[in-house]
């Protein structure tokens, strides 16, 4: 990320850029900052947009070599071209003799470091990956975001707040905008704003659903999840959010006994590092032939629903009550 401040900064820019990674929200303020140094306002002639995998290769090539008119250089945006887990070869080709005129910048959720384009632009341009980021980094980013819009947030509110959005900043974002209107007239945000504008994830129901059968609350689990059908989440969505957080307890479980530490569980369950504390604490009030058993009824549950046996929404009930017995 400094390496683009400092070639805005200075002027100097690469010859092509590679932003990725699974912080999308980073990734569009990036590039827009790139689009915002490289592009004129109103200069449809030289600057063009590309997005998903149907975009032809020799038609980008073409376009590259392409002399800018009455501009200093061309500049061609492509988002989630898929290039750079499969089919850019020809790329990677090009960009050993890229005309000099011509910036590419690529945006993808997702790449393969091996491939050739990647280690082409690694060795020709710039390459920069966006992560989801730490607790702290995303408690000062919330801090800022209010401070700037005249409010304030105390630490504990912060964490109430990521606890219902998770660390996904565009997610983040759109939630601060609802309660920066919802506190118009005040300054401190308080827990009841959050609790009361802002949306919890569905994995977060699933998350409290999990607890409620552990904890022996068939009333608030089956209540979880009649509240996740009336927001219109698919049955099976939710079994496979079911059978998802079976296996990450699982997981859990197993990588607590072998000594792994936050980090390293993070990294493998795919969670930020201050959300594994909950997991192993609700992985703890299950046995593993328990989470083993429940993963086995969401096959046959899904079984069911396939086979025509049963509906969908009765099916998921179904799986939840089972699930409970098995936990008592």
């Amino acid at each position: 990320m400094q390496r683009i401040q400092n070639d805005i900064k200075s002027g100097q820019f690469q010859p092509v850029y590679l932003l990725f990674g699974e912080e999308r929200y980073l990734k569009r303020q990036y590039r827009d900052k790139l689009k915002s140094a490289l592009c004129a306002p109103d200069d449809n002639m030289n600057n063009h947009f590309y997005e998903g995998k149907n975009l032809s290769v020799g038609e980008v090539i073409d376009l590259a070599e392409t002399l800018p008119f009455l501009a200093q250089r061309r500049v061609i945006f492509m988002d989630n071209s898929g290039l750079f887990k499969s089919g850019g070869e020809q790329m990677a080709e090009y960009l050993k003799n890229q005309n000099e005129s011509t910036v590419l910048i690529f945006t993808e959720a997702e790449v393969d470091k091996r491939s050739k384009l990647y280690k082409a632009v690694q060795s020709q341009g710039c390459t920069v990956e966006f992560a989801p980021q730490d607790e702290k980094t995303l408690k000062r980013w919330v801090a800022g975001v209010l401070g700037k819009e005249g409010k304030k947030i105390a630490e504990s509110t912060v964490l109430q707040l990521l606890n219902k959005t998770g660390t996904d900043m565009e997610n983040i974002q759109m939630e601060l905008e609802k309660l920066v209107c919802y506190c118009m007239d005040r300054e401190v945000v308080e827990p009841g704003d959050v609790e009361a504008v802002c949306t919890t994830r569905v994995s977060n129901h699933i998350f409290d659903m999990v607890t409620a059968i552990a904890e022996k609350r068939r009333k608030d689990a089956l209540q979880l999840y009649y509240d996740l059908l009336t927001l219109k989440e698919p049955p099976m969505r939710i079994l496979f959010l079911i059978a998802r957080q079976c296996n990450l307890l699982l997981q859990a479980r197993a990588m607590k006994s072998k000594g792994l530490s936050n980090k390293e569980m993070a990294s493998v369950l795919g969670v930020p590092p201050f959300a594994v504390g909950k997991y192993l604490s609700q992985a703890s009030r299950f046995k593993s032939a328990v989470l083993r058993q429940a993963l086995t009824k969401c096959v046959e549950a899904e079984e069911a629903v396939k086979t025509g046996r049963m509906n969908d929404v009765m099916s998921v009930e179904i799986l939840i009550l089972s699930v409970f017995e098995e936990a008592c």
